[in-house]
């Protein structure tokens, strides 16, 4: 008896599943290594101001903002751009905004009514930013899922008057940081007006998160094509 081969008939949701299979992102990107050098240096920017290293803390701020324009070029010029790049390059400033808070207060050179506003506005972010990464992240949801960054979840776009409520903290850390380093020029009056003025934009800016559709994007979520091919090969 011949036995002829069957050919089995494709199944309709092959491209869905192929979709999915694609989870993971490169994230050893020149503009991630460049942020996380920032993380490493935050610290060390602590400890030179605690440490009366005025040169040294100027030094490496400098450095900061300048691989904080570097990388976000290099990302914009070479289409290298990734999801936890957008985590963790506001996660870098902010570690770097709150070494700098809480050094220069400890030292006196930043009023301590301010130091609160600021780190109360980031910590609250933060409380936010790990909720979203939970709740947002594709099961099985485990620890070990959960700090694995190539697996992108949720998509953090700062809000525009949180772009510049950053500018003006650094702008400010900034000045506070370059007045020791030269005490002949008197910038206690452009300190006391820009205290203020961050003062305001950062309770801005933390609203903004609050009212704001477009600072969290779930990627998890199925696309609505996605959905309705899922729904035809239910039928």
């Amino acid at each position: 008896m011949a036995v002829f081969p069957v050919q089995l008939p494709l199944v309709p949701v092959l491209p869905s599943l192929a979709r999915k299979a694609i989870s993971r992102e490169n994230i050893y990107t020149i503009p991630n290594w460049l942020t996380a050098s920032r993380l490493v240096a935050a610290p060390f920017v602590g400890y030179c101001i605690l440490h009366d290293h005025h040169a040294w803390a100027l030094g490496l701020f400098a450095y900061a903002g300048i691989t904080d324009l570097l990388d976000g070029w290099i990302a914009r010029r070479w289409n290298l751009g990734t999801v936890v790049g957008t985590v963790i390059d506001p996660m870098a400033d902010k570690i770097l905004m709150t070494v700098l808070t809480v050094a220069l207060a400890t030292k006196g050179a930043l009023p301590i009514w301010l130091a609160g506003l600021i780190l109360g506005r980031d910590v609250a972010l933060g409380i936010a930013a790990i909720y979203y990464r939970w709740i947002s992240l594709p099961p099985p949801k485990t620890m070990a899922r959960y700090w694995d960054f190539s697996l992108p979840s949720a998509e953090v776009r700062p809000t525009t008057i949180s772009k510049y409520n950053t500018a003006l903290q650094l702008g400010l850390m900034g000045l506070t940081t370059v007045a020791p380093v030269v005490p002949s020029l008197d910038l206690g009056t452009p300190l006391g007006v820009m205290q203020y003025v961050v003062a305001v934009t950062t309770v801005w800016s933390g609203a903004s998160y609050v009212y704001s559709k477009d600072a969290v994007k779930i990627l998890s979520q199925p696309q609505q094509g996605e959905a309705e091919e899922n729904e035809q090969t239910k039928k």
